[in-house]
């Protein structure tokens, strides 16, 4: 393929660097709506253009305006096909977009698009918006100041009724998809290590995956057992691996207060912290542990390496 802008000459993962796009979306809006079109080089590998750079671009504009990934890659399309006879369209000689589609795009614009793509089973777009962020913010910030307030007011629309099982399913599976790939290789290293897992009952638990992604920015090694671990289990982790910090998250009171005295008793085998909307400080102190208040990235990045 040649184009106004040169033969093409970027693999896809440049293209994923250039435009902070993972190649599993880049692919899914080529296959599906024809938005991008590489040439080939000899060796056969698909190669792409900076006319392709332009139309991500002004793909992620259109997204975070809210239109979904059919109806922004539809206006990117339609844009190509007016531009061919119009001189005047916004483009130079580069085939870049100039103007309004090349504006930089706000936090709170990504969020949003973030957010209405998970309502609308949009993956593509929700993991778009994602990976903007992601190139744009730290890791923190954006799990703090978008994937956070988005599951909290999630669960505040399906207590009320306003968000349906499947809205609340989808956008959870799609959320635990990215943060287990943020999670991954959080075991190794040489720093201390802390042993993180939800008491039994306890099924929600995106909130310690996000604590724990964060920990392990800061140099702890994780283990995660994840929701509904049994006492015993926990215990026989413990005593295995002889963690410097044993940390469980409950979003309710009585799911810890069930296992008080199994809490007290592995506050005596390891340093326990309790996290979540289910910790109070009685509680904490009733048990011998910390209490972790706050936000999960907030709470991970006050905790110290012990000495």
């Amino acid at each position: 393929m040649e184009s106004s802008d040169g033969p093409p000459v970027l693999r896809i993962g440049e293209l994923s660097r250039r435009v902070g796009v993972s190649e599993h979306v880049l692919r899914a809006w080529e296959s599906r709506y024809g938005l991008l079109q590489p040439g080939r080089s000899s060796g056969g590998f698909r190669l792409f253009s900076e006319t392709d750079v332009a139309r991500v671009r002004r793909m992620q504009a259109h997204l975070a305006r809210g239109l979904s990934a059919a109806e922004a890659a539809g206006e990117v399309l339609s844009e190509d096909s007016g531009a061919r006879g119009d001189s005047d369209s916004g483009y130079g000689d580069s085939g870049q977009a100039s103007g309004p589609d090349r504006v930089s795009l706000t936090v709170s614009e990504l969020s949003g698009a973030f957010g209405r793509a998970l309502d609308a089973f949009d993956e593509p777009a929700a993991q778009a918006a994602l990976d903007r962020l992601l190139s744009d913010l730290s890791v923190p910030t954006t799990l703090r100041e978008v994937v956070m307030p988005y599951l909290a007011e999630l669960g505040e629309r399906w207590a009320q009724g306003t968000a349906s099982i499947g809205q609340e399913h989808f956008a959870s599976n799609v959320i635990r998809g990215r943060l287990s790939g943020l999670a991954r290789g959080w075991g190794s290293g040489h720093g201390p290590r802390a042993v993180l897992a939800c008491p039994p009952g306890e099924l929600h638990d995106l909130a310690l995956m996000i604590f724990g992604i964060v920990l392990n920015r800061t140099g702890w090694r994780i283990d995660y057992l994840g929701g509904n671990t049994p006492v015993e289990e926990l215990t026989r982790t413990v005593e295995a691996s002889q963690p410097d910090l044993v940390v469980l998250a409950a979003t309710r009171v009585p799911t810890f207060e069930a296992f008080a005295a199994e809490l007290t008793e592995l506050a005596r085998r390891a340093p326990l912290a309790l996290a979540g909307a289910g910790a109070t400080p009685r509680l904490a102190a009733a048990v011998q542990a910390r209490l972790l208040d706050g936000d999960p990235v907030t709470a991970a990045e006050s905790v110290r390496w012990p000495r």
